[in-house]
């Protein structure tokens, strides 16, 4: 018998991942499909010959196919709506980044999961990686002393076309919360305060800023340093950025493609000390991306445990991309209040 009664919020490309995961599952049961278009709910629902009823309301999904799990893969502006709906009918929630359209509702959000005793979790998919585990366990390790400065460096020339290409600040509001995500988990701080510089290069075909460059002083006393563009074409960075880390015993590298490495101070004389490189492996025998991170939300809920990525924890993620727009609209150094 399923232990999951899954009703999907949002039938779009991105709910293919959702569903396909689901359906893999012998633990798992769709009984619901919900999209305000309802075609694409029964083009779901055919791709993946799956005989449940599909609803325009998610109103009318939560009382006629009594779920007690949703997934929200909606727009961000709908986020907000569908999760307290599903909570507030009893429901479970794993849903789709970024986990609100502003901090108001990401604080909205998060207090009902609390206030409803249940699990409201957002995806991270890029934690789920053997290398960024590996840089994780590099710098846990001390294998470089004390974190002082970390960097990521993204730059993409990314031709969506849609609705990107229009928004005001696509690459903070759409893209950036990976990066930002991924600061946190590599170092194991919390943000403090940011200073952002967002702006529109020339050459861009977004309307909005596609570029910004983020300072955020870190819980840890160390600074993350953020450059980053999505309309830089050559040179392509990786979708999960340059990262350089330094230390008080040296510096690591993680490309975001490859096994992450460090070069770690081995004397103590000489203008430029001697050095001695440190490879990794890899640190994480799990599923990578979506699907690794989808086993570790299963994996907390039939555990009864708080997911990895609870909101609790990633609205501190989300108030790195709130705390930006507000620097870069103001021109100041702002603090970071979760």
């Amino acid at each position: 018998m399923s232990t999951f009664r899954i009703v999907i919020a949002g039938c779009g490309g991105m709910a293919n991942k959702w569903t396909d995961y689901a359906c893999k599952r012998d633990d798992c049961e769709i009984v619901g499909l919900v999209d305000v278009v309802s075609d694409n709910a029964k083009a779901k629902a055919e791709k993946f010959s799956l005989s449940c009823p599909v609803y325009t309301d998610l109103g009318a999904a939560l009382a006629e196919a009594k779920p007690n799990l949703v997934f929200d893969v909606s727009i961000p502006e709908a986020h907000c709506g569908i999760v307290a709906a599903a909570l507030q009918a009893g429901c479970n929630v794993l849903g789709e980044k970024p986990m609100a359209a502003s901090m108001d509702e990401a604080r909205r959000m998060t207090a009902l999961a609390y206030e409803k005793g249940l699990t409201y979790a957002v995806m991270q998919n890029r934690r789920y990686l053997p290398t960024i585990r590996a840089f994780r366990k590099l710098l846990d390790d001390g294998t470089i002393g004390d974190v002082g400065c970390v960097s990521a460096d993204f730059f993409i020339g990314a031709h969506f076309g849609g609705f990107r290409d229009v928004m005001d600040s696509p690459l903070i509001l759409d893209m950036a919360i990976h990066t930002f995500d991924q600061a946190r988990f590599i170092s194991g701080a919390d943000p403090v305060s940011v200073y952002c510089h967002e702006f529109n290069p020339p050459g861009s075909w977004y309307k909005g800023n596609a570029s910004a460059i983020c300072i955020y002083e870190m819980s840890n006393g160390s600074v993350f340093n953020y450059r980053g563009s999505w309309c830089s074409d050559g040179c392509n960075t990786s979708w999960e950025s340059f990262w350089r880390v330094n230390g008080s015993n040296g510096s690591a590298i993680w490309d975001g493609s490859n096994m992450p490495y460090a070069d770690v101070v081995n004397s103590d004389t000489g203008f430029m000390r001697d050095m001695k490189r440190v490879d990794t492996e890899s640190a994480w025998d799990g599923r990578a991306g979506h699907d690794g991170c989808l086993d570790e939300m299963f994996a907390a809920l039939i555990e009864g445990r708080a997911p990895e990525t609870v909101c609790s924890d990633n609205i501190k993620s989300m108030a790195m991309v709130f705390g930006a727009l507000e620097s870069a609209a103001s021109g100041r150094k702002v603090s970071i209040d979760v």
